[in-house]
């Protein structure tokens, strides 16, 4: 049953809706069945416009679709996935956030049918990411069909299908993908996995349109400086793969000036609302591949669309960086993970190694140190990077091992799963290789500027290069946040590079002007 303060919320949340949304549940002599449609029932609580219905269609676990689109539950969508299950009703009223109308044309341009199956942990923070984008999807598909399954009522599956990480999404019984994904590659994927249809997708329009000022990126770079173009009276756009960035990685944050304490993904909407609330053109879930011209500049995306600016702002930030060595890819999601909170739980009583000696690796070691018999950290650097409080804790662990000066060579894995990795120890030159069976790495962030190469100078790390006032070696071509070789990588600094940058840019426009 959901708590009353909770339907409360939850009324507000569902005021908007117009057409009934039916919470179809299968029959079940299972024992958390009644946990279930209290859950539902308590969902109907909020608004008359949603209903419970009961069908004769039997089931040994809890399940129930979603009525009017292809999705359904397999399990009690509760911990995170609980805002899987109230977006789903939004989505099934064509509410929520829905994306524009050149990404819903590549939706229905996938070649049906399409089933698919997600299986969650209800502790994985990036499940719902995946599971709200394959739930949307079946609203806008009329061919669509997607159930996400908690791993905890289908053990014998997972263990058939060889799943050692989550989000896993399967398809014919084979995996398409584990682990973190944002919607412009999950969708990607399909279109590779299932195929286009060429009639839908030859009456696309790939013009975007121009602008006086186009911004790549939606984190806090990019909306200030989205903000700050479009109150010049400049026709504005934004190109984002995801809306807030690296801030739908960030857990508490406590340094943003005047707000004492927030979270990541309460910031990103609030970035948002706020820059929606201009006449900004959002493009979202779109990835650039070029950009060509002198003084009208085409911004070439991924996609086939394209879009044109008479000046560019990039504030694109970083993403978590990979070890690129052989195996990594191969064994994603089977052994190979990037998330120890997300991950963690499958490798109880087993042997695990942490890649990175930095904050984020030492506090993966200790968390994993809980659940892992074994937990061998490896640092490429003589000593541990992070800070002196997390390496004394650390040292205090019985079951963890440090190995300094360690630089991993290969992933090791039998065809189905990860079973060792190889390394060397830089100060002998040995390889050597440890059996284990799972390998989580940690190694910092790499910038997004790889579709800048060759047109803007750049770092040996990937940083662009800008002089003071965000300008870099390309005349027209702007940056901002943590692309670029600002020496503070934090959002108050990217907020006000953003703004400063925008003002940058409008200054120059009107000097050419006059």
């Amino acid at each position: 049953m959901l708590d009353q303060s909770l339907i409360e919320q939850l009324k507000e949340v569902f005021s908007k809706l117009e057409k009934t949304v039916t919470l179809r549940l299968a029959s079940s002599t299972h024992a958390d069945h009644a946990e279930l449609l209290g859950m539902l029932q308590g969902l109907a609580q909020a608004s008359p416009k949603i209903v419970v219905e009961t069908t004769n269609e039997k089931s040994d676990v809890p399940r129930f679709t979603i009525g009017g689109t292809g999705a359904s539950f397999r399990g009690i969508p509760g911990g995170h996935e609980f805002s899987s299950l109230v977006l789903s009703v939004l989505y099934a009223d064509g509410k929520g956030k829905q994306p524009d109308a050149g990404i819903i044309d590549r939706i229905r341009s996938l070649k049906g049918p399409i089933a698919i199956k997600t299986y969650i942990s209800l502790t994985c923070e990036n499940c719902p990411e995946v599971v709200q984008a394959l739930n949307l999807m079946s609203t806008l598909h009329p061919d669509f069909k997607h159930e996400m399954v908690d791993g905890a009522y289908a053990q014998e599956e997972i263990d058939a299908l060889g799943i050692q990480g989550v989000p896993s999404v399967i398809v014919d019984g084979k995996l398409v993908h584990s682990g973190k994904i944002q919607f412009v590659d999950l969708l990607a994927k399909l279109e590779a996995h299932f195929g286009k249809s060429a009639a839908t997708e030859t009456s696309r329009s790939f013009d975007l349109g121009t602008f006086d000022v186009v911004v790549i990126g939606g984190g806090p770079a990019g909306s200030s400086a989205a903000i700050y173009s479009v109150r010049k009276g400049l026709k504005t756009a934004m190109v984002a793969e995801r809306f807030g960035g690296q801030l739908q990685e960030t857990k508490g944050i406590e340094n943003m000036i005047s707000v004492p304490y927030t979270e990541g993904v309460r910031l990103a909407a609030q970035l948002s609302e706020h820059v929606t609330s201009y006449p900004v053109s959002l493009f979202e879930h779109r990835r650039v591949k070029s950009i060509e011209g002198e003084n009208e500049k085409t911004i070439q995306l991924e996609s086939g669309e394209f879009i044109r600016a008479k000046s560019i702002i990039v504030a694109t930030g970083a993403k978590w960086r990979e070890l690129g060595i052989p195996g990594e890819r191969d064994y994603i999601g089977q052994g190979v993970a990037f998330c120890a909170h997300c991950d963690g739980p499958f490798y109880k009583g087993k042997r695990v190694v942490v890649v990175g000696g930095g904050n984020s690796g030492v506090e993966a070691a200790i968390d994993l140190s809980n659940i892992a018999t074994e937990v061998t950290l490896l640092e490429f650097n003589e000593k541990l990077k992070a800070d002196d409080v997390l390496v004394e804790k650390l040292r205090g662990i019985s079951n963890v091992t440090v190995l300094t000066n360690s630089k991993t060579s290969q992933v090791l894995g039998d065809g189905k799963k990860v079973i060792g990795l190889e390394f060397e120890d830089r100060s002998t030159g040995e390889k050597r290789k440890l059996a284990l069976d799972g390998i989580f790495v940690q190694i910092g962030l790499l910038p997004n500027s790889g579709f800048l190469k060759g047109l803007v100078e750049v770092t040996p790390y990937g940083e662009i290069v800008v002089d003071n006032r965000g300008r870099t070696s390309k005349p027209g071509i702007y940056a901002a946040g943590d692309v670029t070789t600002i020496p503070f990588k934090q959002i108050v600094t990217a907020m006000g590079d953003g703004a400063k940058v925008a003002l940058a840019a409008f200054e120059d426009r009107m000097r050419a002007a006059n």
